[in-house]
Formats: C-alpha cells, sequence, structure tokens
C-alpha cells in the first residue's frame, strides 16, 4: 500500500517501524521541523525524523499546512492509498485529508470519545481513569471527532505511570494500525455524549498545590512523569518531585509533618519517596535528607 506516515514524537516510532517493516511504500514521512532543544539550545531533529533517515525514507518538514497551498499540492502528489497520523503536531487542512483513496487514518492515544485532544495519556491518569487505550480513527475536520476503526483498552493501576503508559499505548498502535491497514475495518461513528477533552500542557502544569488531596497529588505526580514534571519550592529552590507515596497525616497544606519527608496536603499526606533539587541528581527521600536535612514544619511551596 502507497502511504504517507506523518508523526513526530518518540510514541510515532513504534507504528512508523511496523509499517515499514511490514513491506508498505512509505511515499513521505512528515514530522516537525529540527528545533533548539536541551541546555545547549543546538538543533535537534524528532525521533520519527531520526528513524525515517535511519530507514533511508524522504522527509519533509513543513511548519505549516492550512495556509501553504504548495504544501497542500505536494502532498496531493504523492497519489496516496491512506495517510498515517501519530501525534504529529500539525492540523491537516481538509484538502489534505480528502487526498488519500482512503482517508487518513489516525492512531488516538484514548479511548475515543474520552480524551480528545493533545495530551490524553496525562489526562486519563491525572483523572483518576481506571483505564485508557489506542484508538485508530478516520480523521474528519474535528478534532479528533472522526469514526472509529480499532480499540483496544489497558488498565490504570494505582501505581502507573504515563511514562508506562506511553510505551505501552505506542505498541498497541503500531499492532492496531497494521490490522487496520491490512483489512478495513467498518467505522464506527463516536457517541455524541462523554467526550472530554485534554489540552496542551505547560510547564506551569506541574507546580505542586498543596491544599489538593493526596489522591490527587499522587495522581499528578503519575501523570506528569516524565514531562512537564512535578515540582515544589523548597527554601526558594524548585524541588523537582519524582515519586510520592500517600499516607495518613493531617496539618496546613504543604508542612512538613516529620523526619521522612511527609508533606501534608488538603486531606491526608504524602511521603516524597524520589526528589530532585535542579541541577543536582535524583536521589531517594532518605537518601536526599542526609545531604539536605528538611526539618518538620518547613512549608513548602514558598
Amino acid at each position: 500500500m502507497r502511504l504517507a506516515f506523518m508523526g513526530s514524537p518518540e510514541f510515532a516510532v513504534p507504528a512508523l517501524r511496523a509499517i515499514h517493516g511490514a513491506g508498505h511504500l512509505i511515499a513521505a514521512v512528515y514530522c516537525q521541523p529540527a528545533r533548539p532543544a536541551g541546555r545547549g539550545q543546538a538543533v535537534r531533529r524528532c525521533p520519527v525524523h531520526l528513524l525515517a533517515d535511519e530507514l533511508g525514507l524522504p522527509v519533509r518538514t513543513p511548519s505549516r499546512l492550512r495556509t501553504d497551498q504548495e504544501a497542500q499540492a505536494a502532498f496531493a502528489a504523492l497519489d496516496l492509498d491512506v495517510a498515517v497520523v501519530a501525534a504529529y503536531g500539525l492540523i491537516l487542512p481538509q484538502a489534505m485529508l480528502d487526498a488519500p483513496r482512503r482517508g487518513c487514518l489516525n492512531i488516538h492515544g484514548s479511548l475515543l470519545p474520552r480524551w480528545r485532544g493533545a495530551a490524553p495519556i496525562h489526562a486519563a491518569v491525572l483523572a483518576g481513569d481506571r483505564e485508557t487505550g489506542i484508538t485508530i480513527m478516520r480523521m474528519d475536520a474535528g478534532l479528533d471527532t472522526g469514526p472509529m476503526l480499532l480499540r483496544q483498552s489497558v488498565p490504570i493501576t494505582a501505581e502507573t505511570t504515563t511514562a508506562h503508559l506511553h510505551d505501552v499505548l505506542a505498541d498497541i498502535g503500531a499492532r492496531l494500525i497494521l490490522e487496520a491497514l491490512a483489512s478495513p475495518p467498518v467505522a464506527v461513528p463516536q457517541p455524541e455524549d462523554g467526550a472530554t477533552y485534554a489540552p496542551k500542557l505547560t510547564r506551569d502544569d506541574g507546580r505542586i498545590d498543596w491544599s489538593e488531596s493526596a489522591e490527587a497529588i499522587h495522581r499528578r505526580v503519575r501523570a506528569f512523569d516524565p514531562w512537564p514534571g512535578t515540582s515544589t519550592l523548597l527554601e526558594g529552590n524548585l524541588l523537582k518531585i519524582l515519586a510520592v507515596k500517600a499516607v495518613d497525616g493531617d496539618g496546613p497544606p504543604g508542612t512538613v509533618l516529620d523526619s521522612s519527608l511527609t508533606v501534608a496536603c488538603g486531606n491526608g499526606a504524602v511521603t516524597l519517596t524520589r526528589v530532585q533539587l535542579a541541577g543536582r541528581a535524583a536521589l531517594d527521600g532518605s537518601a536526599f535528607l542526609r545531604g539536605h536535612p528538611v526539618p518538620a514544619g518547613t512549608v513548602l511551596g514558598q
């Protein structure tokens, strides 16, 4: 089958590798342009671009599509059977949605219609959902509103992190898209009710609000692992919170209650089991306290 693959981050890499391995003719790979990243701000290609180069596939990196008639015409000229989209990062205009003979198929990281939008995996963990999954969807002009072709669910436990879910769902997406390409399933319209939206995240979303319950803070830490991460202030310094455990405890929110880095929340408490000061190594809570004593009564977040 002649297709284009459109994706950028690590989530899309297993799907591109699987499609290539299955012998489909990949006429072009579309991904986000290389951008400065890291402390040195060196220009880096995205993970999909790196894999496409490794596989010897042609890569296109338009910075916009909706107003770029030349890019739209170049896409149509590929004469595609289908396009596969996985966390690409640009909205496809109607002309591009209509160009492939079988349309554009999206690998979406949720059980639609729950968690349409940019950060569905994070949103499911943050909300305390019991399950999430992958939906293969035929794209239309709406935001993740197209008819569904295939779905598979996975459980979310009390210890599940976004990092773990990301890898599990990426692998499922790679398998399901091969099924959808091999034998087109019947398209099922999404239910009109029950839709929720997962907006794009920023670093500010990871700042801990100690007035939240211990359960909510535990979910936030798991949901934002590894990005955008969660943090608080410790004596004016940024303290990254990498893992916590919900425990019994009571006190003014944000107050350290004991010598084990147990912190009072709006309801209950959490013990900080793994933390990292900005610019330092990540440490278990007990190891951190040996080098940075935090006496009971210290208030975090100030």
